[in-house]
């Protein structure tokens, strides 16, 4: 919460009006401070006019993954919604930001890595708060469709798109998709994303497999794209247990009896991560990125993945 004095409006407003419920203890989940210093490294604010806080700013972006606002949309919230102006800081006779500041703080803060940072800060204090158990990382990846029409099929066997030079194509089950990988390393605890890469949809998902190992975690679990014979080798080296689902390999007719058993007992416990790409893309509609620019993409999944860690933190402390 912020520590400002408040406003003659606000010490007049009907206590029903306050911040209550899941906006309330979004607030509470995680101390905002540090984060809200992470953020003052981006000027939010005109020339000439005074900044607006650092802290509230962040806020506003994250509430506007939240509730899949785009920046003319939070501006309007904000300008509206008494729930959201207390939750940021923002005095309910003070001016909100418009659509053009809270675009422009959010570039800014993807190009200072502040987003980055700020997804690691709220992970080191779930992590404080026992909610990263270290029982197992769950690691996919999933496809994410690029924001323009994907090139034509007359544009070469290798197409791409000036204006977005960081999405390509890609095969999956035997269809062809333009865009982009989202990966992710989610602990089987309770479910909260420790670790996150983006890449072109061409980057195959076991080059990126080892940035997401935490190497703290007692057991790694994943599907067969997943398998190597080095990484396996590590993760014994590290005294990590080894759940990678086993694939037929050349001149093998089949898996043995022992493999098949061993894939459908770890299918089931992977099977959480799906959750993840789920929500991301039926509640937050990211199964097509919302822009052009690679980075922003970037930032934007970055901001998704600590807005998802933060309301699955409100949940746990519910039950």
């Amino acid at each position: 919460m912020s520590d400002r004095q408040l406003s003659l409006v606000e010490a007049l407003l009907d206590p029903r009006m306050g911040l209550h419920g899941k906006l309330k203890a979004l607030s509470e989940v995680v101390d905002w401070r540090p984060l809200g210093k992470l953020a003052s490294k981006v000027r939010s604010g005109t020339m000439g006019r005074r900044p607006y806080d650092a802290m509230a700013m962040l806020k506003a972006l994250y509430l506007a993954s939240l509730y899949d606002l785009s920046d003319p949309g939070m501006e309007a919230e904000l300008i509206d919604r008494v729930s959201f102006r207390l939750f940021c800081g923002f005095a309910l006779d003070e001016v909100t930001p418009d659509e053009t500041t809270l675009c422009r703080f959010r570039n800014d803060c993807i190009a200072a890595g502040v987003l980055a940072e700020a997804f690691a800060e709220v992970n080191r204090q779930l992590d404080e708060k026992n909610l990263i158990v270290r029982k197992g990382t769950l690691i996919d990846a999933t496809i994410v469709a690029a924001a323009s029409r994907r090139p034509p099929l007359d544009a070469g066997s290798k197409p791409s798109l000036p204006h977005e030079p960081g999405s390509s194509f890609t095969r999956k089950g035997g269809k062809s998709y333009f865009g982009y990988r989202l990966h992710v390393g989610v602990d089987a605890g309770f479910g909260i994303i420790r670790r996150l890469a983006f890449t072109p949809a061409h980057v195959n998902e076991s080059i990126v497999a080892d940035a997401l190992i935490c190497g703290d975690e007692a057991a790694v679990y994943a599907d067969k794209g997943y398998e190597s014979k080095k990484r396996r080798a590590e993760l014994k080296t590290r005294h990590i247990k080894d759940r990678i689902m086993h694939r037929s390999h050349k001149n093998q007719d089949g898996l043995p009896y022992w493999q098949k058993r061993r894939n459908a007992l770890i299918a089931p416990r992977r099977a959480p991560v799906e959750r993840v790409f789920g929500n991301f893309k039926r509640l937050y509609r990211r199964g097509r990125a919302r822009y052009s620019n690679f980075l922003h993409n970037l930032g934007d999944f970055q901001r998704l993945a600590t807005a998802y860690n933060l309301r699955r933190a409100v949940s746990l402390a519910s039950l």
